[in-house]
């Protein structure tokens, strides 16, 4: 279904190119983490640490029926695309006035949406029944459904596509449910299935040794975040979801590749170039999935392709892109209890006994995971990563007898939050290649899940949290400069963008899309 009210002719008419995607020009937000390297830096400075205290609301959109967004807008010559589960609305990105709006027609409903990709004069959103849908930029009409896997099974996608060389690179959902993960690219002018990397290695295949018996065929590692892109290298870097069941590893003992992985693949075949495990045999439930950053930048006294990653398990760790040689690794959370350290390799230097179950084992981080879909960010003139931290422990049990593959709920334990080591968010910053703190900034009540982080050339971190709150911190200290209470759980991350020589700044809160700029 979809509705016109009003078209902008010139702005809906203009194609976003290759080009325009490797460049990625400050006044747009093309790709869900800003740049295919995911720094979600802007080198918009209209807005900085002097006049920021001025930022108030431009507009705000409310979506009926939504409850909490998770959406990253899209923003392309002016030009607003935001979803949430099954819906895409087009605005006007300097008034929020409505353009076109679509809705996709299915029961079923599942979980959310983190955003749609452009191209060329097209749109792409991935469905709660597992499609990848390409609309008109212009109007929203429906020009090509592709089916990514079946429905009934327990499959979805609230992935935000990755566009690659003409290529819609998206992942899938739910690896919990013992449904093994993949990630596809489809033709993005036909809808094409070009090829598919599973996530699970089946009999023959190098890392199928790694599950004892039939437990790879309900493996697991689904890849439900977006991944980044080095155009220079070729590859694509997609981070993977927990082994299946859960908690209960008794039945999978092995590393389970390639789960609670960084997989490197080259963009033309698919082919993985190599892979990283962050947690081999995970019984906690912490996928992988979190965005990776991509830095070229001085390691040890030479320039190198690095990529960073604040891992779920609490862990900071960097690789070299190249090769995925692991460089470095040090936690960025203070309550972790179930490694004392990483090997040379960066393996994991277990602690006994922390693992799942019958009675219930402490474990720190909890299963929430030191960080979760939270973005985290790079300014490249402070030299620092940001991340949303989670401090906090649970309790940890598991039960063979309830894992029902594809079945919901589909975990096969349950964990509770530690009484005594409730959730508390951070935002911290941490220097790139160490990983040692700098400063961070406690936000204040907060126990669910947060939202992510923008970096601006005006010296600016952005950030948001569940009681509503969008704050502006100077990058360089952590020193708060301004606040707006939104009213409605934060759950997703800001961008910013500039229409006719104006800065705004954009969030997704609870039902609406808010976006501030300057006061006149």
């Amino acid at each position: 279904m979809k509705r016109i009210l009003f078209i902008l002719t010139a702005t809906l008419s203009a194609q976003v190119t290759t080009d325009d995607l490797k460049r990625a020009a400050p006044s747009d937000w093309l790709h869900y983490s800003g740049q295919y390297h995911s720094q979600r830096h802007s080198l918009l400075r209209q807005v900085d640490t002097a006049n920021v205290k001025h930022l108030v609301p431009a507009w705000i959109y409310n979506i009926r029926g939504a409850r909490r967004l998770e959406s990253v807008p899209i923003v392309a010559d002016g030009v607003m695309y935001v979803s949430q589960t099954d819906e895409v609305y087009a605005l006007d990105a300097r008034t929020g006035r409505l353009v076109w709006d679509w809705r996709h027609s299915n029961p079923l409903q599942r979980g959310p949406n983190r955003g749609v990709a452009l191209f060329g004069n097209k749109v792409y959103i991935g469905t709660s029944d597992a499609k990848l849908v390409a609309l008109d930029a212009r109007n929203g009409s429906v020009v090509w459904t592709a089916k990514l896997a079946e429905a009934a099974d327990g499959y979805w996608c609230p992935v935000a596509p990755l566009i690659v060389n003409g290529k819609v690179i998206i992942g899938i959902a739910p690896g919990d449910h013992g449904l093994n993960g993949f990630l596809d690219a489809y033709d993005a002018q036909t809808g094409e299935r070009l090829w598919r990397w599973n996530s699970i290695p089946g009999p023959g295949e190098p890392g199928h040794e790694t599950w004892p018996g039939d437990s790879w065929k309900t493996g697991g590692g689904n890849t439900w975040l977006t991944g980044s892109f080095d155009p220079e290298l070729n590859l694509i870097y997609w981070g993977t979801g927990n082994p299946a069941p859960d908690f209960d590893g008794d039945v999978r003992k092995g590393d389970n590749l390639y789960t609670e992985s960084m997989i490197a693949l080259d963009a033309n075949s698919g082919k993985m170039k190599w892979y990283f495990q962050f947690t081999p045999w995970d019984v906690h439930d912490w996928d992988a999935v979190e965005i990776p950053v991509l830095v070229d930048a001085p390691y040890q006294g030479v320039t190198r392709k690095l990529l960073v990653q604040a891992n779920r398990n609490g862990y900071y760790y960097v690789l070299d892109r190249v090769s995925g040689k692991f460089l470095h690794g040090t936690p960025f959370i203070n309550k972790l209890n179930w490694a004392s350290g990483l090997t040379k390799e960066g393996r994991p230097i277990r602690v006994p006994g922390i693992v799942p179950t019958v009675q219930g084992v402490k474990t720190c981080p909890s299963t929430s995971g030191a960080t979760n879909w939270m973005s985290p960010a790079y300014n490249p003139d402070t030299g620092l990563f940001y991340v949303v931290a989670r401090e906090g422990c649970g309790i940890n049990t598991k039960s063979r007898d309830t894992f029902r593959p594809g079945g919901f709920p589909f975990m096969a334990t349950g964990y509770t939050e530690s009484p005594a080591d409730p959730w508390q968010n951070y935002v911290r910053a941490l220097d790139l290649t160490t990983g040692k703190l700098r400063w961070e900034y406690k936000q204040t009540g907060v126990k669910l899940y947060g939202a992510g982080l923008l970096s601006t050339a005006g010296n600016l971190l952005f950030a948001g949290d569940d009681q509503g709150e969008f704050t502006a911190l100077d990058a360089r200290d952590g020193k708060e400069l301004w606040h707006f209470n939104t009213g409605q759980q934060i759950t997703a991350s800001p961008v910013t963008y500039g229409v006719k020589g104006k800065q705004y700044v954009a969030i997704a809160a609870g039902s609406n899309v808010v976006a501030f700029a300057l006061h006149e």
